[in-house]
């Protein structure tokens, strides 16, 4: 299965590990819970997925990678012990607490959650003197002579034979006590995430040409060669870090993320290409409505590579706009619930002034994020979110400061004034977001109207989450009537199919 579906298996399995009955009792006792053991070629995402889920559910994390570990730091260290048996005393053997049990209880204790995921990744791939332990751990969920906590689920992750020379292969008495998912490498699957967390447009348009240049592992005379979603994902945040300071991106930085020369190489050509038609067809003058109808009109007769990295580069630019959107539209929210509570705080009996109460909700709020980013229990865009709540707040009190308004009502009023202008800044966004849209609807109809061009723009607006979230909330006329358009192309073409199939079986002869 791709990491989605393998993602949503791993999700139900722990809601159902976690499920409880009327006394408080796990419904699927401990040791009944089978760890879960993700098998799949390295980078696809076996890790991340364990962060979402992680977040989603409102529990811990910890992750290891266990070929880090000796089998000391793995089960702890030896220390001799005096213990009584039948009136006579004994030596024994005890151990410390391992480091990997130990750092479970430490995230208990750091973040309250008392329920999580243990993940332990590269399992199959500990040395020789750890691989027992590694066996007990999946059999009985104990490392030396310390157990995993209750509530805490084992979740492992490995390599198939064929990526990793160091792997050891799980006997069937392992097997038969864990829930094995099998996951493999998707480019659709991925190009949804790579869309909602900002993976650079040239990628997403270049692998979209060539998607068996997505993820390739190779074993030559010269070594081993790959690419692989971790190495574009990688890849893609150095460009952009690359693109504001100004630094050229040259063949040599793609093949350090991208161990594959002939694909570094021919995703570096596309690279200088796309920066050359983000100049040549002028993509922020055509969001603007102001482009060059006539030097526009020659994609047509370009070829089709051309004419998706131009629509790529449109689709880039408007990708910017939506997300930004959204983000103002989460922060506006985010800041208004906080502005309710702020609200009753500092209009209720006894209160003290509007400063002191904004002072110490402030701070309050700046802990409540700090505990949570500790928790793992925030994504990326939630902190961004959350901390220009906490700059407004922060501003909002320098404000009150600055004026001297000690009353309540008059001190929130003037805190409404400033929230109001947020919250036009979100509709002027907006409207300068439809704006984009609608030239770039311009210029696709323009140039390729009722094209193959048209069905791969609007089939992009679809995929990207910020786009769709936009049209979905705001509206757009021209989309709809595109999409539903492709949408009667697409079932006219399925009649016709069915049609064809009915006409064959009909005329095919027949046994009497």
């Amino acid at each position: 299965m791709n990491i989605k579906q393998a993602k949503n298996e791993v999700k139900n399995a722990i809601r159902a590990y976690l499920a409880k009955d009327e006394f408080g009792g796990y419904l699927i006792p401990a040791i009944r819970q089978r760890p879960i053991l993700l098998m799949g070629p390295p980078g696809i995402g076996k890790t991340q997925i364990m962060e979402q889920i992680a977040r989603e559910c409102g529990i811990g994390l910890v992750a290891y990678t266990i070929t880090h570990h000796t089998r000391q730091s793995a089960i702890g260290l030896p220390f001799i012990r005096q213990k009584q048996y039948g009136g006579k005393e004994y030596s024994i053997t005890e151990y410390t607490m391992s480091e990997i049990i130990a750092s479970v209880y430490d995230k208990m204790e750091s973040t309250g959650l008392k329920e999580g995921i243990l993940f332990i990744d590269e399992i199959n791939c500990v040395s020789e003197t750890l691989a027992p332990a590694m066996l007990q751990f999946l059999q009985c969920k104990t490392f030396g002579n310390k157990k995993v906590p209750d509530g805490w689920i084992i979740v492992a992750a490995g390599n198939p034979a064929e990526y990793n020379k160091s792997v050891r292969e799980f006997d069937i008495v392992t097997l038969d006590r864990v829930k094995k998912i099998d996951v493999r490498e998707d480019f659709t699957v991925w190009k949804e995430y790579a869309y909602q967390n900002g993976i650079h447009h040239a990628i997403i348009s270049y692998l979209d040409l060539k998607r068996e240049c997505f993820y390739q592992i190779q074993t030559t005379v010269d070594g081993v060669s790959f690419a692989t979603a971790r190495g574009w994902e990688d890849l893609s945040q150095m460009i952009q870090v690359y693109e504001k300071l100004g630094i050229p991106v040259d063949q040599d930085l793609i093949f350090q993320y991208i161990q594959h020369r002939r694909i570094a190489k021919d995703f570096a050509n596309y690279l200088e290409l796309y920066y050359k038609y983000q100049s040549d067809y002028q993509v922020e003058e055509v969001l603007r409505g102001c482009f060059d109808r006539e030097k526009v009109m020659k994609l047509r007769s370009v070829p089709f590579d051309e004419k998706l990295s131009v629509i790529s580069l449109i689709l880039a630019r408007l990708g910017s706009a939506f997300q930004q959107s959204y983000l103002q539209d989460q922060f506006v929210t985010g800041l208004f619930e906080e502005l309710k509570s702020l609200k009753a705080a500092m209009t209720e009996e006894g209160a003290p002034r509007p400063g002191q109460v904004l002072e110490a909700f402030t701070q309050q709020y700046h802990e409540t994020l700090k505990a949570k980013k500790e928790a793992q229990q925030i994504d990326r865009l939630e902190e961004h979110s959350m901390l220009q709540v906490e700059k407004a707040l922060e501003s909002y009190y320098t404000v009150l400061r600055a004026e001297h308004l000690a009353e309540p009502l008059a001190a929130f009023d003037r805190i409404r004034s400033l929230f109001q202008e947020e919250v036009e800044r979100r509709s002027q966004i907006i409207e300068e977001t439809s704006a984009m849209l609608d030239h770039a609807f311009d210029f696709m109809e323009a140039v390729f109207p009722d094209s193959q061009e048209m069905v791969v723009f609007i089939t992009e607006l679809t995929v990207n989450f910020y786009s769709a979230k936009f049209i979905s909330e705001n509206g757009c006329d021209r989309y709809y009537q595109h999409n539903r358009g492709l949408l009667m192309n697409e079932a006219e073409e399925k009649i016709r199919s069915q049609i064809d199939e009915i006409k064959e079986t009909l005329s095919a002869p027949t046994l009497e």
